[in-house]
């Protein structure tokens, strides 16, 4: 047995200790299956989750400075801890909303460092509830005991982890007196990093407000207003707008319309132009009339049965290149984009450009 230097209370607590790590052990894996399901559950993206039973040695440590303070090892809260870490503020909460349903959480003892505003003081901003495992959520006869062990459970964004473990690497503690000047220099990273923490809240939240807006705006069809970016033209496709040009193009064979990614014509939309939605509606408008006659050109004289459900939206490009004095470079570009740099590019686009030479929106 090693020999810490405890007295006769401290050795108890540490043999105490000794005696129940197969109740830590198997309390840590329980806790870690509740949560990793909880937050499965809520859909929030953790950055990470771990868990820790305090070694021997750490425990002794601890009892040599403060073992007047515990009576019984469940005095000793942090035996087992529990670290979730997220990636925004508000995370912050959700998950401890989530851990309050879970655990029966001890008030008294837990304690919201983010509370504190301390000057230097971001690196330990974490929220820490002391926790019990209540019976309604896991009870096992054998060990009675898991219910009344308490653990800690703390919960900080990433940057804050970061701090923390940079601070905990260099040694710095606040209350060691180092030179005014490092105090300084890590009060002003900590503040930067403090208003990092809240930018990232702060902008996510604003996409999401601006991803709502957009969305309103494309379903009330106010498609002029809305920016053409990925995440509205996900929306818009929802709308399906390409639908009856593509029925027309595949009545042409008796075609089968087969699934195919719509997102690579974002780039294609954007190099030709398109700046809003409204102004896509408008190439299908001015240009669907034409699109189907080249359509009906490269098709009428084949028995092609399936076709892509993007052949709409690649003719409307086609089209509207053409007419817009792209000429068979702005083609070849078009097939660049959603086909990767290759030689066929050239040759389907010399192909395409020779069959709408002939069509009567060529000489307009």
């Amino acid at each position: 047995m090693n020999d810490y230097g405890l007295n006769l209370h401290g050795e108890l607590l540490l043999e105490e200790y000794r005696q129940q790590q197969p109740s830590f052990r198997r309390l840590r894996q329980v806790v870690m299956e509740k949560l990793t399901e909880a937050v499965k559950g809520c859909g929030i993206e953790v950055n990470s989750m771990e868990s820790r039973i305090k070694g021997e040695v750490s425990l002794a440590g601890k009892l040599e400075r403060k073992g007047h303070k515990y009576q019984t090892l469940k005095d000793i809260t942090d035996i087992l801890g529990v670290r979730i870490i997220m990636f925004y503020n508000e995370d912050v909460d959700r998950i401890a909303s989530m851990a309050e349903s879970l655990f029966d959480v001890d008030w008294q003892n837990s304690v919201d460092k983010r509370k504190m505003h301390q000057f230097d003081s971001f690196g330990y901003n974490s929220l820490h509830y002391i926790c019990r495992l209540p019976r309604s959520r896991y009870y096992d006869e054998a060990m009675p005991e898991l219910n009344e062990i308490r653990f800690e459970l703390q919960m900080r964004t990433a940057l804050q982890h970061v701090w923390s473990v940079i601070q905990h690497d260099i040694g710095y503690k606040s209350e060691i007196e180092t030179p005014l000047k490092y105090h300084r220099d890590l009060s002003r990273l900590a503040g930067m990093l403090e208003l990092a923490d809240n930018e990232f809240s702060r902008i996510r939240n604003s996409i999401s407000d601006y991803r709502r807006r957009a969305q309103k705006l494309v379903q009330s069809g106010e498609l002029s207003e809305v920016s053409l970016d990925g995440d509205t033209f996900r929306s818009y496709l929802q709308l399906r707008p390409f639908d009856q040009l593509n029925q027309q193009i595949a009545a042409i064979t008796q075609a089968e319309l087969q699934e195919a990614p719509f997102m690579p014509y974002l780039t294609v939309l954007r190099t030709i132009g398109m700046e809003t939605l409204g102004d896509v509606e408008r190439m299908i408008s001015d240009c669907a009339d034409d699109a189907y006659q080249l359509a009906l050109f490269q098709l009428g004289s084949t028995d092609i049965d399936i076709l892509a459900e993007t052949i709409g939206l690649q003719n409307l490009c086609i089209v509207y290149i053409l007419k817009s004095g792209g000429g068979k470079p702005g083609v070849i570009q078009l097939f660049d984009t959603i086909n990767g740099k290759m030689p066929q590019n050239e040759f389907l686009a010399t192909t395409i450009t020779e069959q709408a030479s002939r069509l009567s929106f060529m000489h307009q």
